[in-house]
């Protein structure tokens, strides 16, 4: 495993969450453990969540300073391990980690050949299993959704006529079939491949029923005056993110069908005075490509009750 990467925007989720000596904050989204040191840095004590069994190696320094421990579980489960207590501060830092996406073996990247796998745990269905199973309507669909992807049903098509001959197994192998059936980069920014693999990463990991989760999860754990911190890196996380402060904050209802549902006439749950997300500097993006799409919204829970979610 690489060494540690740059967390992004670590400055502006620090200055939102205002992690304080003494108090205990959840880091989320563990990864790497760069928010996690930055918050120990305070005096405040972390416990994180990560439901990749890898980062353990990062964990074990932290594990050792007696202020922080990690559960290798997914972050939508932060309320069930908490019980009864309560926290200061939540962040999340959403989507695929850097580290995930140098290791080849991971099957995340189109720019490395490996396993067409992109699982964030070790449990569970791969990109694999997707691409050469679901039917083709239901592909479609998939990369509709999920990628946004405006060439979803040429792609589809290439893809079911080639794993007729041989199934889908590497990364390359797949991006090499979507890039000869829709036309080469000649000017694109992106490859033609990246909406196609953001749309199997997020199915393969319920990545936004897991974000939908995690933000009642946390509703449920943070004490009044607790901050939720949340960074988001594509359209879809972040439309969730924003019609949850939205409708937590007591405006609007909800207009997406993965966000958690609206309660009627209950006490705005969070008070956001952040109206607009905050994007990374100038000076972060060009030193860490990462940060060019991420956005940071944030809010603090207010005294009344977590909002019931029934539908």
């Amino acid at each position: 495993m690489s060494g540690p990467h740059a967390p992004v925007m670590l400055a502006e989720v620090l200055d939102a969450l205002a992690p304080k000596a003494g108090e205990t904050i959840i880091d989320g989204t563990f990864g790497a453990g760069g928010y996690s040191r930055g918050i120990l840095e305070t005096g405040a004590s972390v416990i994180g969540f990560d439901r990749d069994p890898t980062v353990m190696a990062f964990a074990k320094p932290l594990i050792d300073g007696g202020r922080f421990r990690l559960i290798n579980d997914r972050f939508s489960t932060l309320a069930g391990h908490l019980g009864e207590a309560s926290v200061d501060g939540v962040v999340f830092d959403l989507g695929v980690s850097s580290m995930q996406l140098d290791q080849a073996q991971r099957g995340f990247s189109f720019m490395r050949d490996g396993p067409l796998d992109m699982r964030m745990g070790d449990a569970g269905r791969t990109a694999a299993d997707i691409v050469n199973a679901y039917e083709g309507g239901d592909l479609v669909r998939l990369l509709r959704l999920y990628g946004e992807e405006p060439n979803a049903r040429r792609m589809v098509g290439a893809i079911v006529r080639r794993r007729a001959q041989q199934p889908f197994t590497r990364t390359l192998d797949l991006a090499a079939v979507i890039e000869a059936r829709v036309g080469g980069r000649k000017g694109a920014k992106t490859h033609p491949a990246t909406r196609t693999f953001q749309a199997l990463r997020i199915a393969v990991n319920d990545e936004l029923g897991e974000v939908g989760a995690g933000l009642i999860a946390a509703e449920k754990a943070l004490k009044p005056g607790g901050r939720l911190v949340v960074v988001t890196f594509h359209s879809l996380e972040d439309r969730m993110v924003k019609t949850f402060f939205t409708e937590r904050g007591g405006n609007l209802p909800s207009g997406s069908r993965h966000a958690p549902p609206v309660a009627q006439g209950a006490a705005p749950s969070f008070e956001v005075s952040m109206r607009k997300a905050v994007t990374a500097s100038e000076a972060e993006t060009a030193t860490n490509p990462r940060a060019r799409s991420a956005k940071l919204r944030a809010g603090t829970r207010s005294p009344a009750s977590a909002w019931s979610q029934t539908r």
